[in-house]
């Protein structure tokens, strides 16, 4: 199918042949922030219409406290009195490689010492920082990862904008990390091999989670995948003088604009914010160097694209390995209504083929 020459939608335009009928499908959008727990009501209940395939999966819920109650500023965990739920699902049968031993003795709970356990993602998922949260061992995300990479999945309930803003969802991610490296031989995890992962507002709290392990000499992480990532709050700032994705594809309200981006920051960051910190809006930090190596995954009509792309360059010009990828004519979480597409298939196969390629060295990257 093409596109029809009289269509006058700048975002139609510029869509992929194969989506344009998945996007001429799209509902308009409405601003979930009007109604916040109305939104987060309808998208479980469409959870729960879809249960996920859960076959040769299984899971297990911990609840880990929040201790501590230091502020952002001495690195502190935050607490609201409460405790942290993360899920973890295993692949069942699947049996850890050894690693080669290249860490420091003297530092076993920050090391990459040799192991035979599984390697291990925490999957932080997107919804704008406010909604997004998968149904008690329905995460689809975690489960197709664990089965298709193998490794252990970790996904992180973390508190939700805009009753929580920032810090708080960045800090339980940090949190669940820490606790999955201290607890990497019960859990059945190879220390060497932990990744952070997350797509749009997961992708994000991926990329502040390895700037707070790197600053905090915390658990030293082996990859990054940030998947449509959101990085910035700059975004949308200023449509006359954004990026070309912002100003020409990206304004329909079918899909994520930079209206939209904007509205989830206002959310997100504490109100008063003129400047995010690099924790929230990891496209603020001064100095990327001795990070882990990424990949950095971007749609043309995303409105979030260019401050991918940029973000890329710069781990580039720090010394980060970055492996980037850009699906042409797709806008920001495509593959939710063309799911069998070959665009699709091809994007989800690329991005879980990095994925496995850093975490079992042995085995291909998709390319």
């Amino acid at each position: 199918m093409s596109v029809q020459p009289e269509m006058n939608d700048r975002t139609a335009a510029r869509v992929h042949p194969e989506l344009l009928s998945a996007y001429e499908a799209l509902p308009r959008v409405a601003d979930p922030y009007e109604d916040i727990e109305a939104a987060r009501a309808a998208f479980h209940d469409m959870l729960a219409a879809f249960p996920a395939d859960r076959t040769g999966v299984s899971s297990e819920r911990f609840d880990i406290p929040r201790t501590g109650g230091g502020a952002p500023a001495d690195g502190g965990a935050l607490t609201d009195g409460g405790a942290l739920t993360v899920e973890v699902y295993r692949p069942e049968g699947a049996v850890g490689t050894a690693t080669e031993d290249t860490g420091n003795p003297g530092n076993p709970g920050n090391a990459r010492s040799a192991g035979t356990g599984l390697p291990a993602v925490l999957h932080f998922h997107g919804g704008g920082f406010a909604l997004g949260r998968a149904l008690p061992g329905q995460d689809r995300v975690a489960i197709e990862l664990c089965r298709a990479l193998p490794a252990v999945l970790v996904t992180v309930e973390y508190r939700l904008a805009p009753e929580h803003r920032y810090p708080a969802a960045v800090e339980d991610c940090y949190l669940a990390l820490e606790w999955v490296a201290g607890r990497a031989a019960e859990l059945g995890i190879d220390p060497a091999r932990i990744a952070v992962a997350g797509k749009s507002a997961g992708g994000g709290l991926s990329a502040a989670v390895a700037l707070m392990a790197r600053d905090r000499g915390g658990p030293e992480l082996a990859y990054q995948s940030l998947c449509v990532p959101d990085l910035d709050d700059r975004v949308g700032a200023d449509a006359a003088a954004g990026t070309a994705a912002d100003a020409e594809g990206a304004r329909d309200a079918r899909v994520l604009n930079g209206r939209g981006v904007r509205s989830s920051w206002r959310h997100y960051l504490p109100e008063g914010t003129t400047v995010a910190e690099a924790y929230a809006a990891p496209a603020r930090a001064t100095e990327l160097s001795g990070l882990p190596p990424a990949h950095v995954l971007v749609c043309d009509l995303d409105p979030m694209r260019e401050a991918g792309l940029a973000y890329a360059r710069r781990l580039m010009d720090a010394g980060v390995p970055v492996t980037v990828r850009n699906v042409p004519g797709a806008w920001h979480g495509f593959e939710l209504y063309a799911p069998d597409t070959r665009v699709a298939k091809e994007m989800t196969a690329h991005w879980t083929g990095q994925l496995r390629a850093a975490l079992h060295p042995a085995s291909p990257a998709v390319v």
